[in-house]
């Protein structure tokens, strides 16, 4: 998919918002401090925030290529996936235009299987995520397998819908929503850091909301 396919009025947006690294007062419980980011407010919502493109697929038709320095590269068909062990998480979301949601279930296959699986090589120090509509997203391997990220599947015991990603997607509670990948396709083990699509659009590399990471 090509970067003209892109929603390009919504990109500016997002790109405007990165450029002026703008500062609001998060709205906090008396109750959440300990789990409340600098800077973020409480939705009850879910908000949608994507691309602008939304590639239909069925969960039985999902298929995840596990690519790069990894001694096992291959093709995980929808059977071969699920069949992996799950698990459930309940994790707070957050994002970073300023939203936080808390206590999302989320059910999914814990990056640790996958990279089992895959058997990266000792050299590996980061992990690409590559999405349907042509996005990606980097994160270190020691991010990646920290006990709660999953490559997620079910959101409230429902199969994730499209509007949030599904069928497949990354969750990685501990970093800002971006780098939770939508419509996941494929994981890439890599020697060398390659900065996604919003990292090279001015975001910052690591995404530590507890940091505000927001912005390079």
């Amino acid at each position: 998919m090509g970067q003209q396919d892109y929603n390009q009025t919504y990109l500016n947006a997002k790109l405007q918002q990165a450029s002026k690294k703008f500062g609001l007062t998060g709205r906090k419980d008396s109750g959440s401090h300990d789990r409340f980011p600098p800077g973020q407010y409480l939705t009850q919502q879910f908000p949608i925030l994507d691309l602008g493109i939304r590639p239909p697929l069925e969960l039985a038709d999902f298929k995840l290529k596990l690519s790069g320095e990894i001694e096992n590269p291959t093709e995980l068909t929808s059977e071969r996936f699920l069949s992996l062990p799950s698990k459930v998480i309940k994790r707070d979301f957050h994002c970073v235009t300023r939203w936080s949601k808390f206590d999302l279930n989320w059910r999914g296959i814990p990056f640790k299987e996958i990279a089992v699986l895959a058997k990266p090589k000792k050299e590996v120090v980061h992990v690409i995520f590559e999405s349907r509509d042509g996005y990606t997203t980097n994160i270190t391997m020691e991010e990646a397998l920290k006990d709660d990220v999953i490559v997620a599947y079910e959101l409230e015991g429902q199969p994730i819908p499209l509007i949030h990603g599904g069928p497949v997607r990354m969750i990685i509670p501990q970093l800002y929503g971006w780098k939770s990948a939508k419509f996941l396709n494929g994981i890439r083990f890599v020697v060398k850091d390659q900065p996604g699509f919003w990292e090279m659009r001015g975001y910052n590399n690591h995404a530590d909301p507890w940091k505000e990471e927001r912005y390079s």
